[in-house]
């Protein structure tokens, strides 16, 4: 799978992704217009969205509703901006099967992106003229 990027005007960085297109913006604050997500605001929503379809899949295959289940990811950062600390909290409602709220808790970990935070991928930068 290749993902291709093209800029779409003053801080505006887009990303087609196969059928669909992911468009990312800077905040006013650093020069953009705000009319997206910035690539890192994205790259922290990869993570709790995955974290969301495993819990959604755990759900479905057993036949539980997901009304009133929510995931709430909080962050902290240290100087430079970098991410030292991402928590994800899965908000259960009341009533949600006490047997399977560590299981609940389990699949949300296994998400891909979290996955690859812990074990890194080798990434290389190049460029190609012409």
């Amino acid at each position: 799978m290749d993902i291709k990027v093209t800029f779409d005007g003053n801080k505006k960085v887009n990303a087609q992704v196969g059928n669909h297109i992911v468009c990312t913006d800077q905040p006013i604050n650093s020069g953009g217009d705000d009319t997206a997500v910035s690539p890192f605001e994205l790259f922290l929503a990869s993570m709790a969205t995955c974290a969301g379809i495993y819990v959604k899949g755990f759900c479905d295959n057993r036949s539980i509703p997901t009304d009133g289940i929510s995931i709430t990811q909080t962050h902290q950062f240290n100087e430079k901006g970098m991410a030292t600390e991402i928590d994800i909290i899965v908000n259960l409602p009341v009533g949600f099967p006490e047997k399977y709220v560590d299981s609940i808790i389990h699949v949300a970990g296994l998400c891909k992106v979290k996955q690859h935070l812990l074990n890194p991928p080798v990434v290389a930068v190049k460029a190609i003229v012409g």
